[in-house]
């Protein structure tokens, strides 16, 4: 009896561990995702985030820029948002709007010693095999209407007919099809001539409402709203510059995406049955103007990052109210989470003074949306804040490297395998393949092994060694592996993938 007990006893441990292991394996899987958008906003608007203030000399611009590269690299991120248009200016040589002050401290001036921030910046990310996207802020014309240092370039001045003051800011008014047509070319310009891999706009369409105060676009709604409702007017002005600009970027490189970051409330359910059961004092719909929602279903945009800097707790606007619903509405495009890392910066107390909130949503985001994502505002909020969250992301949840989901309706053609040659120089093995590239894509690669003879599985991001420009890999770890199979499949610039390359077995 004794014996028969202990055996009882032991299989039930047994099979208490065993579920122990299961349970540990699916959530390795669950927090490592192979697809996964893992981006950062850097704002240059007041230098948030880059450059660190204004007129820094180039060197120092570029190092602050590599070193922040570097940091999100190391946490896990495959993908940066860089505002290069803050407030009608440009981060770039622009032939339609002056320098802006952020970046050289003075309005209208190229960079000391001179260089293109926007080129050095795309490379740099796409040496570290990071998405580039260019985020611009449509019609935002100065952050305080009061004062005017830009020069004689600066559309307050070509064009004060398109400027509205509202809130103490200044707006291009979007009432006016060629003010709207001259946003949309300086965003085509960009295109035309970076190899960026997005466009990306932010919430900033009409303003958010300003209480006791009215946006002064009477004149362009008396001459252009022929009698239709005003609110329903000035959604069909923005929709018609998704629409227009989503067509005039994929004329230029059909491969373009275009990425909107809206308010995360689209609108609320008291107003609409399809809105989400939220209490938000404003939302896209009924005050910005932006009808999201119809931009995907007509699918004028390729991904929405949705804003969703509240907590769970949230009485407003709960996290776990808002997730599912941007993810049950984005008509089969893609949808991304922006998360709000800078409300950890300064938190003395409550939901966002512990890392715990994020590391919820983080959770939330891959146990109910997968082959999603999220953006975390914004990068330098790192800097403040103790290291438990890079510590969690870095060891935990972005440990193996994530391809950026695909967007079939953009490109599904993956490239040919590579063939891969594998030899042991030492101690190490040293990988080298071909591909046949015949339109001469700009391809990346991703690197396997597996071991003790596991089958290949192309969706274990725990068995990639490295994602890749170069042709060869050195693999300085294969001699303490058991029997190490090594494969290699090639990436296009949409991330497809393409079947693996013959299997090479390292013979010791």
């Amino acid at each position: 009896m004794y014996f028969a007990f202990s055996f009882r006893y032991m299989m039930i441990r047994f099979t208490q561990c065993l579920c122990c292991l299961l349970f540990a394996i699916n959530s390795l899987y669950a927090q490592s995702p192979k697809r996964e958008f893992r981006g950062a906003w850097i704002a240059s608007v007041a230098n948030i985030d880059w450059p660190s203030k204004p007129g820094l000399a180039a060197g120092d611009q570029q190092k602050e820029f590599t070193d922040r590269l570097d940091q999100l690299k190391s946490l896990g991120f495959n993908a940066v948002i860089v505002q290069v248009r803050p407030a009608a200016d440009a981060l770039y040589p622009s032939a339609l709007e002056p320098w802006s002050h952020y970046l050289t401290g003075c309005n209208g001036c190229p960079p000391l010693p001179y260089y293109d921030p926007l080129e050095f910046m795309v490379n740099e990310a796409h040496k570290r095999n990071m998405e580039f996207h260019a985020w611009f802020n449509p019609f935002r014309a100065l952050l305080d209407s009061k004062k005017n240092p830009n020069p004689a370039s600066h559309v307050t001045h070509r064009h004060p007919g398109w400027i509205i003051n509202y809130g103490g800011k200044a707006y291009i008014d979007p009432g006016i099809p060629e003010a709207r047509a001259y946003v949309i070319s300086v965003i085509t310009d960009v295109v035309k001539r970076y190899d960026i891999d997005a466009v990306h706009l932010d919430d900033y369409f009409y303003p958010y409402r300003v209480a006791g105060a009215s946006f002064g676009d009477g004149k362009s709604y008396n001459t252009y709203g022929r009698g239709t409702d005003k609110e329903d007017w000035r959604r069909g002005n923005v929709n018609d510059f998704i629409e227009k600009l989503n067509k005039g970027i994929k004329a230029v490189k059909p491969y373009m995406k275009l990425g909107i970051s809206p308010f995360g409330i689209w609108r609320n359910k008291t107003k609409d049955v399809n809105g989400s059961d939220t209490r938000g004092g404003q939302t896209d719909y009924d005050d910005l103007y932006a009808d999201v929602v119809l931009w995907m279903g007509k699918g004028w945009i390729d991904y929405v990052m949705p804003q969703l800097y509240w907590e769970h707790a949230s009485h407003a606007a709960p996290f776990g109210v808002l997730l599912p619903w941007w993810y049950g509405h984005c008509f089969r495009r893609q949808v991304y989470y922006g998360l709000g890392l800078y409300r950890m910066a300064d938190a003395k107390s409550g939901p966002w003074s512990k890392a715990g909130e994020l590391l919820w949503q983080f959770r939330d985001i891959r146990s109910q949306c997968p082959n999603t994502g999220y953006a975390v505002f914004s990068a330098s909020s790192f800097d403040k804040m103790s290291t438990a969250i890079q510590d969690s992301l870095r060891y935990g949840y972005a440990k193996y490297p994530a391809l950026i989901p695909t967007m079939p309706w953009l490109d599904s053609i993956a490239p040919a395998p590579p063939t891969l040659t594998v030899a042991l120089h030492g101690n190490a093995a040293c990988l080298s393949w071909k591909v046949n590239n015949p339109h001469h894509e700009k391809l990346r690669y991703a690197v396997y092994r597996f071991v003790n003879r596991e089958p290949v599985d192309l969706d274990r991001p725990d068995r990639i060694l490295s994602v890749q420009q170069d042709t060869i890999y050195t693999d300085a770890a294969a001699s303490r592996m058991n029997k190490p199979i090594y494969v290699v499949t090639a990436l296009d610039r949409m991330w497809n993938e393409s079947k693996p390359s013959n299997k090479v077995e390292l013979k010791k």
